[in-house]
């Protein structure tokens, strides 16, 4: 199958599984992919994730995080896709929910969240936004 958004689908396995209030959703392994859960992890949004081998293929199998019920992550949006490609500098990258939420960006120093693209004083595309 051919994906020409893996981050599109990734983010929408994820708010699929957690509408459906499921506890694991899979995905098909890919390093940027890695590289999101990674910040998704690190900022608490999701428990873990691992990759598991199905059959000839790698997969990654995703733990979601749930609080009282309550899906740990609100609402996942993409913002760069494919059709249009959206960046930015560290001085013009706008807060998340007046720092509730963090945006996920993909530096020339790698993928992080918005904080630490401040810390390390870099811009870059803005693939998602998470609350």
């Amino acid at each position: 199958m051919n994906l020409n958004d893996p981050v599109g689908d990734l983010i929408t396995r994820i708010r699929n599984a957690q509408l459906r209030g499921r506890s694991k959703v899979l995905s098909p392994a890919s390093t940027l992919r890695v590289r999101v859960l990674n910040v998704l992890k690190d900022e608490g949004y999701i428990r873990d994730f691992r990759e598991v081998q199905t059959g000839t293929h790698k997969e990654l199998e995703i733990e979601l995080k749930y609080f009282e019920g309550s899906p740990a992550i609100h609402e996942i949006q993409r913002v760069s896709k494919p059709g249009r490609r959206v960046y930015s500098s560290i001085k013009d990258l706008r807060l998340v929910r007046n720092g509730l939420g963090i945006s996920i960006l993909s530096t020339p120093k790698g993928v992080m969240s918005d904080a630490a693209a401040r810390d390390a004083n870099v811009g870059g595309e803005i693939l998602c936004e998470v609350y």
